[in-house]
């Protein structure tokens, strides 16, 4: 999870291939309307997410045996919809908004304008203390982010192996 721009494609197929699981990117899942708006530089409301976070859920609950989907998951309200799709673990890539804007106006081919950056930045709700998973820095390789998530994953119980 994390904002536009933050290496949630990037770091979760590495993790996805290290943990020989299949993986999805969330903006598969969102509508072509949602693409067009977001394009146009107008950003997500909570009605516009809704049927994306609900289809990322239903994925979610088709691979109960281990998958890894990146996606947004900004505020809580919406990892608990993730979390209606299974038991979920959240691997939140932080970082600060020069360094994420510096990366994004460097990716082609993406509809998320850099403008909207700052409302992704608005509605982030950190995860909290009871919410299973871990904070990593993007400034970190994406080595380093991929060996401490299997790490912290595997010391939360969830079955797997370092």
């Amino acid at each position: 999870m994390g904002v536009a721009g933050s290496g949630k494609t990037t770091v979760g197929t590495q993790l996805a291939e290290r943990l020989g699981w299949e993986y999805a990117e969330a903006d598969s899942f969102h509508s072509p309307a949602n693409i067009d708006k977001m394009a146009a530089g107008s950003p997500l409301d909570d009605a516009d997410r809704a049927p994306w976070l609900r289809a990322i859920a239903g994925w979610i609950g088709e691979h109960a045996e281990g998958a890894v989907v990146s996606s947004s998951a900004l505020k809580r309200r919406y990892r608990d919809m993730l979390r209606a799709g299974g038991q979920v673990w959240f691997l939140h890539l932080h970082g600060s908004r020069e360094l994420i804007a510096a990366r994004m106006s460097t990716r082609s081919g993406h509809f998320m304008p850099t403008s909207l950056l700052d409302s992704q930045f608005a509605d982030l709700e950190p995860l909290s203390g009871e919410e299973a998973g871990l904070v990593a820095d993007v400034a970190d390789p994406v080595e380093r982010i991929v060996d401490a998530a299997v790490r912290a994953f595997a010391s939360s119980n969830q079955g797997i192996e370092g």
